[in-house]
């Protein structure tokens, strides 16, 4: 599996005298599944804002499709294919699900019609049609979730980066996300995902990097990282038998 569909080479973001992401090297393959895992304040938001444009890296290397894309904007680089869902999702309470679905559709769908087909498409394929014409203030902690998702979907693109889409949600709701990730990477997304549930990173993961006080520490399978040493120590504060869930 060739591991040059988005490159990241030695990236480093520092905020003054403070370094969040610091060096940090991997290369993804086009269709792989990826979770980012690591402790509070390890740099993993701060490392998808720099994938995604919201924050220029200090120093370091990104490259997409073997192109590199440390000057383009956050838009120019969802119009090239990739997305990302936020921490905190923050939908346009004032339209309803359909219309902020529609916003993002409007990126490669250009006229009105053909983006509202395409973004009530989208609801359908994530389970939220039946709330199309709801406000998204009126939709719950999961649909706004998954509204937030459907969103990045919108513009159709290649790799979608999820930051902790799952937090607060009950065990129900989560399987019902874990599916229809699963679904999406089926049909040959590309899938980076930040996530602290573990029994999550085990149902997704083909891989796992791990990221610690801004510094990768580890990458590979799963289950190795689950059980590595460094990754408990990382997690936990301390050495010790670590069962995750």
């Amino acid at each position: 599996m060739s591991r040059d569909f988005l490159t990241v080479r030695a990236l480093t973001k520092r905020f003054g005298g403070f370094t969040a992401v610091d060096d940090v090297s991997f290369s993804v393959a086009k269709g792989e599944m990826i979770s980012i895992i690591g402790p509070n304040g390890a740099g993993k938001t701060t490392l998808f804002n720099m994938l995604t444009g919201q924050l220029q890296p200090t120093s370091g290397e990104l490259a997409f499709e073997g192109k590199v894309i440390n000057r383009l904007p956050p838009h120019r680089r969802a119009r090239i294919g990739l997305g990302r869902t936020f921490q905190i999702a923050k939908p346009l309470i004032a339209l309803n699900a359909l219309e902020n679905v529609m916003i993002g559709a409007l990126l490669h769908h250009g006229s009105v019609r053909a983006a509202r087909a395409h973004a009530y498409a989208v609801l359908e394929e994530i389970g939220l049609a039946q709330r199309a014409f709801n406000r998204a203030s009126e939709l719950t902690l999961s649909e706004r979730r998954r509204l937030e998702v459907a969103r990045a979907l919108a513009h159709d693109p290649k790799v979608i980066l999820l930051d902790e889409v799952m937090a607060g949600l009950n065990p129900t709701e989560i399987a019902d996300a874990i599916d229809l990730f699963n679904r999406l990477h089926r049909r040959g997304l590309t899938l980076l995902v930040i996530e602290h549930n573990l029994g999550v990173v085990r149902a997704l993961s083909q891989r796992v990097i791990v990221l610690d006080h801004g510094v990768m520490i580890a990458q590979g399978d799963a289950e190795e990282m689950l059980t590595k040493p460094e990754v408990v120590s990382a997690y936990l504060g301390k050495r010790r038998e670590w069962k995750p869930s």
